[in-house]
């Protein structure tokens, strides 16, 4: 009997031990598969973040730092000189008044082209640029700049060929500009692209108001 006892108390010691090892094992073993879960994340998280915002802080002011500088429309007047005729063209100075409280800086050629109409559609090709871009200039609170339009007189083409339209007056964009701008100027334009030549034209912009008034 006492055999008995023995044997079954040593089973029961036995089992024991063989229950308090595998749960140490197991709980070591998930500490182990469950660490190195955790690294990835915080590593990738903040990789991308700290570049992206580095790159793209200097463009932004950059671009910034240059648009500022440019007359817009809404910075300037317009206004239509006298001019003299010739050849069939009369030429007068387009002049830009700045009218802001601030500087800014203009350079190029202006678009320009005839409207017509309570939508103002355009009325046939827009003008030719002549000559060479001007450097760029500086314009403060009251200072002038002009570009010379060439008007040409369209009652010499074929009216057929032209197709003759009363318009309203001039669509002018200031260069660099997307907004445009609109000068009261009632005359005659051709509706036709195919006429043999150009109906205006438009030299670069200068300093100045080119002799109008």
């Amino acid at each position: 009997m006492n055999a008995v006892r023995i044997g079954l108390g040593v089973s029961a010691a036995a089992l024991a031990a063989v229950v308090t090892g595998c749960g140490t094992a197991g709980t070591e073993n998930a500490a182990e598969s469950s660490a190195p879960a955790t690294t990835p994340q915080s590593t990738s998280a903040a990789a991308p973040t700290t570049e992206s915002a580095t790159t793209s802080a200097p463009d932004e002011a950059t671009g910034t730092k240059t648009a500022d500088t440019l007359c817009k429309s809404g910075d300037l007047k317009l206004t239509m000189g006298q001019g003299d005729a010739g050849a069939g063209t009369v030429y007068r100075p387009l002049i830009f008044t700045n009218v802001s409280d601030h500087p800014c800086v203009i350079q190029g050629f202006p678009g320009v082209s005839y409207v017509a109409g309570e939508d103002g559609h355009q009325v046939g090709a827009p003008a030719v640029r002549k000559g060479e871009k001007g450097g760029a200039f500086t314009l403060n609170n009251g200072d002038t700049a002009y570009a010379e339009i060439g008007f040409v007189n369209v009652q010499n083409y074929d009216t057929v060929t032209c197709q003759p339209q009363q318009v309203r007056g001039l669509r002018i964009y200031p260069p660099q500009e997307t907004a445009s701008m609109f000068v009261e100027l009632p005359t005659t334009g051709c509706a036709s692209d195919k006429i043999p030549g150009e109906q205006l034209t438009v030299k670069t912009i200068e300093k100045g108001n080119g002799g109008g008034r």
